[in-house]
């Protein structure tokens, strides 16, 4: 279970003098395996902040970050140590950002596989799943040996995504994952991700497509008035 209690953030700012912005205060949620919870507010409200700081990329200021992991073990993101993290990140935590980040001169077809034989899969097994990974996210064949770089927006984010899913990562973070899709790969990518549920994940996500919402997610969070909603 991911279990969050009175989670803040505050950024303290030294250009142009001593500023403090708060961005999160008094975040309360939990999700359970085999769920997503949605988070949803206005732009600049702190959801993409919240998954950061469920990530470590972001520490927070104050609260706790509960994550029960494989081996039954509740560790405290929001207090963990870097070598837990890293950890976790490379076992267990995935996470989708809004931005893919081509890595130069590599194919789809490996940045995909990466992640997998770096946790000890045989390549050719690896490269199999790739396979099939972009075959569902509808990225046509002709581009797997080529650069991301060379990619369209949404075959881009649609890599991006699909590289978040490969490991089937217990945890998964998604910050607007359909975002610049056409209406087809959204339904393939919403596709994905029920299958991950379907596996038992535990999935946090930021959208602002609330009808792409609707059809993944079990409950919504409004980040601002900390309401909580089952989605029918």
């Amino acid at each position: 279970m991911l279990r969050i209690e009175n989670l803040s953030k505050v950024f303290n700012m030294r250009v142009g003098g001593e500023k403090t912005i708060p961005c999160l205060g008094g975040v309360t949620l939990e999700v359970e395996p085999g769920r997503m919870l949605a988070v949803i507010g206005p732009s600049g409200a702190g959801k993409s902040s919240l998954l950061k700081c469920v990530y470590g990329t972001y520490l927070a200021t104050g609260g706790n970050i509960y994550y029960t992991d494989g081996a039954g073990v509740t560790h405290d993101l929001a207090s963990a140590d870097l070598q837990t993290m890293r950890r976790l990140r490379a076992e267990e935590i995935g996470y989708v950002s809004q931005f893919f980040r081509a890595i130069p001169r590599v194919s789809a077809l490996d940045i995909l596989s990466e992640p997998l034989v770096s946790r000890g899969t045989a390549k050719p097994e690896a490269r199999q799943r790739a396979r099939e990974l972009l075959r569902a996210a509808d990225i046509p064949e002709s581009l797997w040996q080529c650069y991301p770089s060379t990619f369209s927006g949404g075959e881009k984010q649609r890599l991006n995504i699909i590289r978040g899913l490969i490991t089937r990562p217990r945890l998964l973070l998604l910050d607007e994952p359909t975002a610049s899709l056409d209406p087809q790969s959204k339904l393939k990518v919403l596709e994905l991700i029920r299958d991950l549920k379907r596996r038992g994940s535990i999935i946090l996500g930021v959208f602002h497509d609330y009808g792409a919402m609707r059809s993944v997610a079990d409950r919504s969070y409004h980040i601002v008035t900390r309401e909580m909603e089952d989605i029918a």
